[in-house]
């Protein structure tokens, strides 16, 4: 139990530190360049994405850490921690292109590939845990909406 806490902590950490390095890139444009975008009616309001995303990625966090903590060997695990980080990786890239590219088209076309990376995540994580896939269901679905 230790060990699982200790993984845990740790990918919650990582994940936590991407999310912050995502959102301080990208803080400038979302004050200006993101408030002249055609938005539709029912987008959240600004405030409410730091919470969001900050809850999103401790689930994460706790979710990679349940499968770490599986043992790394194993290469069901091997695989899931892959397509968790390069879902990882897109999910920071989104935030670049987006806001700091400023370029919804391409942005479009990272967030598709970051929707089927989770997938692929949750699926692979669901061949180690059930519980760490369900932990990810509620980031991608949040995805889905706020794309």
């Amino acid at each position: 139990m230790k060990k699982q806490a200790f993984y845990i902590a740790v990918a919650v950490g990582v994940c936590l530190l991407i999310g912050f390095l995502s959102g301080f890139a990208t803080q400038s444009s979302v004050n200006d360049w993101y408030e002249t975008l055609n938005k539709p009616g029912f987008t959240p309001p600004n405030w409410l994405f730091g919470p969001v995303w900050t809850l999103l990625y401790i689930m994460m966090g706790v979710s990679a850490g349940i499968v770490w903590s599986k043992g790394f060997y194993h290469k069901w695990v091997k695989t899931a921690l892959y397509h968790f980080g390069f879902q990882l990786l897109f999910n920071a890239l989104w935030s670049v292109v987006f806001f700091g590219f400023q370029d919804p088209f391409w942005a479009l076309l990272v967030i598709l590939v970051l929707m089927m990376l989770i997938l692929g995540t949750i699926r692979w994580f669901n061949v180690v845990s059930k519980v760490a896939a369900y932990l990810l269901i509620p980031y991608f679905l949040w995805v889905c909406f706020a794309s």
